[in-house]
């Protein structure tokens, strides 16, 4: 029986929407043993390392959370844009940040995640809000354009 990738869908973006150091646990429910996950820091293979990945982000930042703004499913593929907010731990520790983006999801046949990829620009939603490194890439921007 093919699973309902709409349903499978809807249940990935509330699974992400209340992800929370505890529920990171809860992975195998979505994600194939072997599913490859990329965004612009990361590219790996298999499920503890898409696990790890998301380990890391709530010892690096400040609470995290996504919040799911539309999803597209055609197949056994997802299209989801989410609005990624949190807080730096180093830096600025009371301005919440916000980054924009959005994932591509392919499905198997079992209804887990094969692949995940994330698309967002580093540059623009992350570098440019950094002390020092921020001034520098704003810089950097407005010479690209001139």
């Amino acid at each position: 029986m093919t699973p309902d990738y709409r349903e499978r869908t809807a249940a990935l973006a509330a699974y992400f929407e209340n992800l929370s150091p505890a529920s990171v646990a809860q992975l195998p429910q979505f994600y194939a043993p072997d599913a490859r996950f990329k965004d612009p820091f990361n590219e790996v293979q298999g499920l503890a390392a898409v696990t790890s990945i998301f380990e890391h982000m709530y010892t690096a930042l400040d609470a995290p959370h996504f919040v799911v703004t539309h999803s597209l499913v055609d197949g056994d593929q997802a299209f989801l844009t989410w609005d990624f907010k949190f807080r730096f731990k180093r830096f600025d520790t009371q301005t919440l940040q916000t980054v924009r983006g959005g994932s591509h999801i392919q499905f198997n046949a079992q209804g887990l995640i094969t692949m995940h990829r994330d698309y967002w620009d580093a540059a623009e939603e992350l570098y440019e809000k950094l002390p020092l490194l921020g001034g520098l890439m704003r810089w950097l921007k407005k010479r690209a354009v001139s």
